[in-house]
């Protein structure tokens, strides 16, 4: 017999604000399965069930294991906190049975509950926020291009939304909130009330309100939601409002209102409206003529309303660039990493010049154990800071989720023979876009003193020819080197049975899925069958977490 899945949304996390039917759909469950500290929030309505809980970023196999067990005849409850369909488990959980053929007639059955959404138990502790025409936008660009994001943001700040940010900021992500700021600035005043609530309900929650100008003066993190009024938002003895707009109508001061029940739905009492105050007989009046005027003049062609706005909107564009580039010109922080090669570590005194000058005193520099150096250099002209560095001899890659090649000095090139397999590598893949950051350990002889096993994928140049390791698990209380997988390949075969490895990965792996991960979940890499590295010791749960 199938099982049955619950999605339930348990709300900000205190059991006052809990659904009665999400308790009671975790007490009847099997198996919990939830991210680490939603277990841990509702581990009083626990008894003897089965738990899994994983750390961020284990979505997907989460989602796979809650299928996996319900498909077995378990009751099996995945958790979120909110609402489980607002950023919550239920999407992924539709996605991966989808992926296996599932249907409501024939599949095991699955159950959404719904919670408090962080937008709505934030909104409640700020006052009336979001009384008005609301939105939620995530500020998380790992799964989401941040493209997209910018849009979303500009489409509400036009529109006058009341906006939720979650996921303003985390550790690694720290520029997504500063341009939200930006981009809210030009459409919304500085003094605009915003609401920063972090941990609403729970046991360390914070509610700090500001302004849009001032509100990253205060801490912003992974645990806090960011609520931006509208143009109509008022904030009162420490309260966030957004009228409705009952005063365009009604009197709020007094008892007796000016217009009777059955005039208020009147025309003319609603000049705001889409009727503009026009009664029937106007608005047949206004179709008739417009009709008429129809028939008099010729439509233009499609072809010719293109070419026309088109431009309009060309018109319109240079006047704001031109605009914003005399009176405000656009400084965003670019980022980058630079070397001085492969299998070159040295920099000379032109170059430490040539970084303090393109630095400046208002960029940061990060020395890395990889021979790299990361810039963060605000900047409205990226293209001259970039050619001044290759004017020098650096080498120029992007940062994020890409490939990266390192190597070891080969003893200050007396090992050289495996150099050029190196530099061929790292011309051909080096920055590649790919589901998580890679890198890429190349060490020239089998001392591999710099480490190679110890990456995503570790090479070895071993009496002329090379050893292959796979799926290095580098942090964590489980870390672990690479898998052996081959040894004595031949060099003028490395180059591309690393491109066909990398290329699987970029095709199959998951958003976020690192590639220990992606050989696991999917048992071979390009003939290579996976092996459990896992050491096998007990150990203490890490109170951080996985």
């Amino acid at each position: 017999m199938l099982g049955k899945l619950l999605v339930i949304g348990f709300g900000p996390g205190s059991f006052d604000h809990m659904t009665n039917r999400a308790q009671t759909a975790i007490q009847e469950s099997d198996c919990i399965i939830g991210y680490k500290t939603y277990v841990d929030l509702i581990q009083d309505l626990l008894s003897d069930q089965e738990i899994i809980s994983t750390g961020m970023s284990e979505e997907v196999s989460r989602a796979q294991a809650a299928v996996r067990l319900a498909e077995e005849g378990k009751t099996v409850a995945v958790i979120s906190s909110g609402d489980a369909g607002v950023y919550g488990m239920a999407g992924l959980v539709y996605e991966v049975l989808i992926e296996k053929g599932w249907t409501e007639a024939t599949g095991v059955s699955v159950e959404v509950i719904p919670g408090v959404s962080a937008s709505n138990s934030c909104a409640s502790l700020l006052g009336a926020p979001i009384m008005h025409d609301s939105c939620t936008i995530s500020l998380s660009d790992h799964l989401t291009p941040w493209e997209l994001i910018e849009k979303r943001i500009k489409a509400a700040a036009q529109a006058d939304f009341v906006i939720s940010l979650y996921n303003p900021k985390s550790g690694r992500r720290t520029r997504q909130i500063q341009e939200a700021q930006r981009i809210l600035l030009e459409y919304r005043s500085p003094k605009t009330p915003v609401g920063l609530v972090k941990s609403a309900y729970r046991e360390r929650e914070h509610i700090v309100i500001t302004d849009l100008e001032n509100m990253l003066n205060y801490d912003i993190g992974m645990l806090t939601t960011v609520v931006i009024g509208n143009s109509s938002t008022v904030l009162y003895d420490n309260k966030m409002i957004t009228p409705r707009g009952y005063q365009r109508k009604y009197t709020l001061h007094t008892t007796e209102q000016r217009l009777k029940p059955h005039e208020r739905l009147r025309h003319e009492n609603e000049p705001w409206a889409l009727h503009q105050g026009k009664n029937d007989l106007d608005l047949a009046k206004d179709q008739t003529a417009a009709t008429a005027v129809e028939t008099i003049v010729p439509k233009k062609t499609s072809l010719e309303l293109a070419q026309e706005a088109l431009s309009k909107v060309k018109g319109t564009s240079n006047q704001l660039l031109e605009k914003k580039t005399v009176n405000n010109p656009v400084v965003s922080i670019f980022e980058l990493a630079v070397s001085t090669g492969v299998a070159n570590k040295q920099f000379t005194p032109k170059q430490m010049m040539t970084l303090a000058e393109v630095v400046g005193d208002d960029g940061t520099m990060e020395y890395t154990p990889h021979h790299q150096i990361h810039l963060r250099i605000p900047t409205a002209t990226p293209e001259v800071i970039t050619e001044k560095l290759k004017s020098v001899g650096f080498i120029l890659e992007p940062l994020g989720d890409v490939f990266q090649l390192k190597a070891c000095d080969f003893c200050e090139g007396e090992k050289k023979d495996s150099i050029p397999y190196a530099e061929e590598l790292h011309q051909k893949l080096s920055g590649l876009e790919l589901p998580k950051e890679l890198k890429v350990g190349f060490n020239g002889c089998g001392m591999a003193c710099y480490g190679a096993v110890n990456d995503d994928i570790g090479i070895i140049f071993r009496k002329g020819k090379f050893d292959l390791f796979l799926g290095a698990k580098t942090v964590g209380r489980t870390a672990h080197a690479g898998q052996p997988v081959a040894e004595g390949i031949q060099p003028d075969q490395i180059v591309e049975l690393i491109e066909k490895i990398i290329c699987e990965y970029k095709e199959k792996g998951h958003p976020n899925e690192r590639l220990f991960k992606y050989f696991k979940r999917v048992g071979s890499i390009q003939g290579y069958t996976y092996k459990d590295m896992t050491p096998k010791i007990e150990i203490e749960p890490a109170p951080c977490g996985d």
